[in-house]
């Protein structure tokens, strides 16, 4: 799918939330001053890039009639993520993970855990962790929830640095801290939220 531009994606992202609040979607005028904008035409502009780039359906001139695409709010799961030691991540793109009505943007992605090494945080093993790329490695602070790739994989682990090392800790005592030097790390992603299924037919 087309990629948006800033602005776009700013007005895409303001929709999304809008309409998961109100359950409705906003007016013109509404969504100029949520973009402090003066005119209508660049709001016009920007949602006829949605319509044209598949993220709205919209009937123009009708600002109420806008509707977010049901198959852009999925997050794409790419593959499994280890909680326990390392493995390869990413698949190709197989299965789509329905997250409506959360503020999800269009280059989140999601991982299925496999291991134990963070149950002290609550992330499980099968949960499914909804993770948002990082342009800037620098930019990551301490103790984030990281998937990072290591020579030998990739694993989820909490960011830290020391010096020109750095360090990914579990969070489960069974697990060691595991040390690299910091240009042998790449940290593909950061945590945003865990996704827990419910199996219907459990009771207790």
């Amino acid at each position: 799918m087309e990629s948006l531009t800033t602005a776009q994606q700013q007005l895409y992202d303001w929709l999304v939330e809008y309409i998961r609040v109100n359950r409705h979607s906003p007016s013109i005028r509404q969504m100029m001053r949520a973009m402090d904008l003066k005119s209508p035409a660049p709001i016009q502009s920007r949602l006829e890039h949605l319509k044209n780039k598949g993220y709205i359906e919209w009937s123009e001139g009708k600002a109420r009639t806008i509707r977010i695409c049901e198959d852009v709010r999925g997050v794409p799961i790419l593959g499994t993520i280890a909680a326990g030691y390392v493995n390869e991540a990413f698949t190709d793109d197989v299965e789509r993970l329905d997250l409506n009505g959360l503020p999800i943007r269009t280059d989140d992605y999601a991982l299925r855990v496999t291991g134990d090494s963070m149950i002290d945080v609550m992330i499980l093993e099968g949960d499914i962790v909804i993770m948002r790329p990082v342009k800037d490695p620098q930019s990551v602070r301490e103790g984030t929830i990281v998937a990072a790739r290591v020579e030998s994989g990739t694993t989820l682990k909490s960011f830290y640095r020391d010096g020109n090392q750095v360090q990914l800790k579990p969070a489960n005592p069974a697990y060691p801290v595991m040390e690299f030097p910091a240009d042998m790390v790449d940290i593909q992603g950061r945590l945003i939220a865990v996704w827990r299924g419910i199996d219907p037919d459990f009771t207790v």
